[in-house]
């Protein structure tokens, strides 16, 4: 069978599979099954064995359902993310089953088929594989069944299919998954001895094997065949697909969609914040090129794994490369007042009195023809998740009119118990989820508990905080606990290496997708621009601008020359103007606030010898906050004043340690490291202080981010000191 394959690869290796027990043995053909995106998207699909296990009570072997666990990922499983049930427990729900209209009743009743002590919830596909009789189930969503699954004449292109493969494939009209949907897998099979597989109408592909081999090859040469005939039947046809090209892709497609990236995210994070991906693959411009884009878009997708994300449909921006760039911002907002005029529309249709409250109207998926596709998410990953389904959904709407035929159909197959012809839209053969199953779906009770069962997100969720001066010091405290407190971080520096490190440290806590570095230098314009610039790209905007990088000019007989006292002021103070003006124009794009942080110095009110042109310039930044909070309002601009931080700071090399120590008649030997110099200068500065504790970037860190984050709301043109308690600098 396997050299039937055209599209897909055989990844079976035999010899780690006959190292492996049953349970590992389901693991490895479900990571082989999500390792191809062509075969299933990440966390969609199902699969599952029936084992033999030994029942810790009785000793006896029983049958056992293994099933991948509510909300686990094929691709990354791992043998403790399956839910383990009591085959015959499962199988005697039938008799409890109170029919469709109170089949989500059943679920609770999971827990009772438990077996052992797993903590793993089964998923509302559990039953669709325990009913099924084959020892081996799998469950998936390619692209090419979803296609054949969501055409007009699917069920006629299946017998086709299955003439020409010799295959005996069984048709089901559309119903949600659940228990209802288990017993229609279950009457199917019985009522057609041999066959050898699934068709689910408007939703996917149940294939199965009688061992573990045999179920993973029959699926991946199901998968790969329904390739095979879909693009036969393309080539055959002969057509452009999507009706080809309306429009064409702008030269300055990749500008465009930096320029107006942040607006975008502005408005449609009106509500609550979003994280942004974009996407200009070939086959997502073809789409949002083709003359059939914008009718396709609006029928929304047909697989519900596909709907979860992408919502009831994507946001068309009804725009032409050939129109002036600058019109764009006014069409997006054209279309999300549209859009969300609708989205409460088919909220208010099909809510019944006990459905959860309406959610954010915002689309997660919007096409802008010319330039590509943006998608949004709660985090990165998902941003970029949402993209890659509302991809496949293009593929299926590919798929769907390639199998077209020259008599229109009359009558689609997907129509049945759940939903009768009436409601379905077709389209060029492609078939939508009926609005009314999609708010079903999206609404579901189980859905909402789902929701609700999730973690409370952490402070800085779905925020983006760009560090300057991240690569050492405070700065590197601040990225690191900003990572661990939810937030997309960019760290920037003009030690590129330093932010690259530091940037690292920050993908263990936040995760790889969620931090990047960046190369900047405050003191001049375009790296600044360009740093923000990176920002949007990879997140669609900033929420918090901080900056902790500064300058303390030294010399080894203590003058400071005309060329030093310039570069003070212009790194301590014109460059922190420079950073929150062009962080000022990503604000006003997105019209939902932001939160600027810098860091001054107790030094700005401690007149003292030998540091003026420093203290001057911290003076100068404390009161530049003061007059940003005033001209960037409703923008917040706060800062902190910190005494000297000695620990992790660029600004004392071992040449200044030991010119400090020697100032003040501290004893030191030539042999000490820099830490232990470090230290003994800390330990001085601390004596001077109320506290008598040397003063850590971890504690400049954490004011830093109590100013920027959601806690002082209406905190603005405000500096905190971070000095131990120094009397000197106590405000006069």
């Amino acid at each position: 069978m396997a050299a039937q394959l055209r599209f897909l690869e055989d990844r079976w290796d035999d010899k780690v599979a006959s190292t492996l027990d049953g349970p590992e043995l389901l693991r490895y053909r479900s990571n082989l099954l999500g390792s191809d995106l062509r075969i299933t998207n990440f966390g969609g699909g199902n699969t599952s064995s029936k084992l033999d296990m030994t029942d810790p009570l009785t000793g006896q072997d029983v049958k056992v359902l293994w099933v991948k666990g509510s909300g686990g990922d094929l691709g990354s499983i791992k043998r403790e993310g399956f839910a383990t049930l009591y085959m015959d427990r499962l199988l005697a729900m039938e008799k409890a089953y109170p029919g469709v209209q109170r089949e989500d009743e059943m679920v609770a009743m999971y827990t009772l088929c438990t077996f052992g002590h797993n903590p793993v919830a089964a998923s509302i596909d559990t039953p669709l594989h325990g009913f099924l009789p084959a020892p081996h189930v799998d469950h998936l969503h390619p692209d090419w069944a979803i296609a054949l699954a969501a055409s007009a004449n699917g069920k006629e292109r299946m017998e086709e299919f299955n003439k020409e493969f010799n295959h005996k494939l069984v048709w089901l009209p559309w119903q949600r998954p659940g228990f209802e949907l288990a017993m229609m897998l279950k009457r199917a099979v019985e009522e057609n001895p041999g066959c050898d597989g699934i068709i689910l109408g408007g939703h996917g592909l149940f294939t199965w094997g009688n061992t573990q081999r045999e179920s993973y090859l029959n699926t991946i040469t199901m998968i790969d065949q329904i390739g095979q005939f879909i693009e036969k039947h393309d080539k055959n046809r002969g057509k452009k697909p999507f009706g080809g090209a309306r429009v064409q892709t702008h030269k300055d497609a990749s500008k465009i969609a930096e320029l107006i990236f942040a607006h975008l995210r502005g408005a449609v994070s009106r509500k609550q914040r979003w994280i942004g991906n974009f996407v200009s693959a070939p086959d997502v411009l073809e789409f949002v090129n083709s003359d059939q884009a914008q009718k396709l878009a609006h029928l929304g997708t047909s697989c519900p794994d596909h709907f979860i994300r992408t919502k009831i449909r994507p946001m068309y921006i009804d725009w032409s490369p050939e129109s002036p760039v600058s019109e764009i911002p006014e069409r997006i907002n054209k279309a999300l007042d549209l859009y969300r005029k609708e989205y409460a529309e088919y909220y208010s249709k099909h809510a019944l009195p006990d459905s959860p409250a309406q959610r954010d109207a915002s689309p997660t998926v919007v096409l802008l023809p010319g330039v590509g596709m943006f998608t949004f998410g709660k985090n990165k990953t998902e941003a970029r998740l949402t993209g890659e389904f509302y991809t496949n959904a293009i593929h299926v709407m590919q798929g769907a009119g390639s199998l077209s035929g020259e008599v229109p159909c009359t009558a689609v197959p997907q129509a049945g118990p759940a939903a009768g012809a009436e409601a379905f839209t077709v389209y060029e053969n492609y078939v939508a989820l009926p609005p009314s199953e999609a708010f079903r779906i999206e609404y579901w009770a189980l859905e909402e508990a789902k929701i609700r069962r999730m973690p409370p997100e952490k402070e800085l969720s779905r925020r983006v905080v760009l560090v300057v001066g991240g690569g050492s010091g405070i700065g590197r405290e601040t990225a690191l606990l900003a990572a661990g407190r939810g937030a997309h971080i960019v760290v920037a520096d003009r030690d590129v290496k330093g932010a690259e490190a530091v940037a690292e440290e920050c993908k263990k806590i936040a995760g790889k997708e969620a931090v990047i570095s960046a190369s900047i230098d405050i003191t001049k314009r375009d790296t600044i621009q360009a740093a923000l610039a990176a920002t949007v790209k990879a997140f669609g905007g900033v929420d918090i601008v901080i900056n902790t990088a500064a300058i303390f000019p030294s010399s080894p007989t203590g003058a400071i020359s005309d060329e030093q006292w310039g570069t003070t002021l212009g790194i301590n103070v014109t460059a922190n103007y420079l950073l929150a003006d062009e962080a000022s124009k990503v604000f006003k794009a997105q019209g939902i606030g932001g939160s600027v942080v810098l860091t001054s110095s107790a030094n700005a009110v401690v007149a003292k010898k030998g540091s003026e042109a420093y203290d001057i310039s911290k003076a100068a930044l404390s009161h530049l906050v003061r007059e940003l909070a005033v001209g960037l309002s409703p923008v917040r601009v706060n800062g902190i004043s910190p005494a000297t931080v000695v620990k992790g700071s660029t600004m004392f090399p071992r040449d200044r340690v030991k010119a400090s120590l020697s100032k003040y008649e501290i004893p030191f030997e030539e042999s000490m490291t820099d830490d232990e110099l470090r230290n003994k200068l800390a330990a001085f500065y601390a004596k001077r202080t109320l506290t008598h504790v040397p003063i850590d970037p971890k504690d400049c860190a954490e004011a830093i981010l109590f100013l920027a984050g959601p806690k002082t709301p209406v905190t603005t043109g405000h500096l905190i000191p971070v000095d131990g308690g120094l009397t000197d600098a106590f405000l006069r």
